[in-house]
């Protein structure tokens, strides 16, 4: 970040945007606004380049096709990596999360090749999908209360060596392996199945964006009545037997 402005990139809003994503991008820029920073938001189309000076890049989920464009686009592009080596964050979801691993299974039943920016591999699941509310207790390293976000997904991500289990389930499948892990980060780049939008359930996380993208351990605290709100809905319908 240079010159008090905070470059704020929402990835191929035209392909990757399902389930109110896009929400996400929203819930950041408020965040930081309602700290005094000056937000410069580009939300960029896929047949636009990938600007490099970001500073926080957001990425949503999408149908299988345009999921297979996305990450097409986005190899062909390449500047998504570049902005990482130059320390940006990057936060996914969904198939955005799986685009950013290796390799996911496309539309047409082939392995799609990833952006690499993520040590994880996903595949298409045998069993019923995972659909519901997830409850999960993000990884003690990051700071962060209980993970509330809703899933809807086939796709089952395996971590590799490098890739730290974002979340542990308590209630739904996350990343569908059984392990009871949920998403992925490495880094300043992270990835998650969780929509909601999950930043809107989780403001907490959005914080955690922008303390990175600052290199501050704090940020000043705000008004948190209609998130926490949201928060305690949802977290008690999760909670609601089946």
């Amino acid at each position: 970040m240079s010159d008090n402005q905070l470059r704020l990139v929402w990835i191929y809003p035209d392909l990757l945007s399902t389930y109110g994503d896009q929400g996400n991008a929203l819930v950041v820029e408020r965040r930081a606004r309602q700290r005094g920073l000056d937000v410069a938001r580009l939300d960029v189309r896929s047949d636009q380049p990938i600007p490099t000076s970001g500073d926080i890049y957001l990425i949503g989920g999408g149908e299988d096709r345009p999921q297979r464009l996305a990450a097409e686009r986005l190899r062909r592009d390449g500047h998504l990596h570049r902005a990482v080596e130059n320390g940006a964050i990057v936060f996914s979801v969904c198939a955005g999360y799986q685009i950013l691993g290796h390799e996911f299974i496309n539309d047409l039943g082939q392995r799609e090749p990833g952006l690499g920016l993520l040590d994880v591999v996903s595949v298409r699941g045998e069993g019923e999908r995972c659909v519901g509310d997830v409850l999960a207790d993000i990884d003690p390293q990051l700071g962060l209360p209980q993970l509330t976000g809703f899933e809807n997904h086939q796709g089952v991500t395996h971590l590799g060596a490098t890739a730290r289990p974002f979340a542990r389930t308590k209630i739904g499948k996350g990343n569908g392996t059984g392990d009871g892990t949920e998403g992925a980060y490495n880094g300043t780049v992270f990835g998650t199945y969780m929509h909601g939008p999950v930043l809107a359930r989780n403001p907490q996380i959005a914080d955690l964006l922008l303390k990175l993208a600052l290199d501050v351990n704090a940020l000043p605290p705000v008004d948190d009545r209609w998130y926490e709100a949201l928060r305690t809905e949802r977290i008690a319908a999760a909670q609601q037997p089946a």
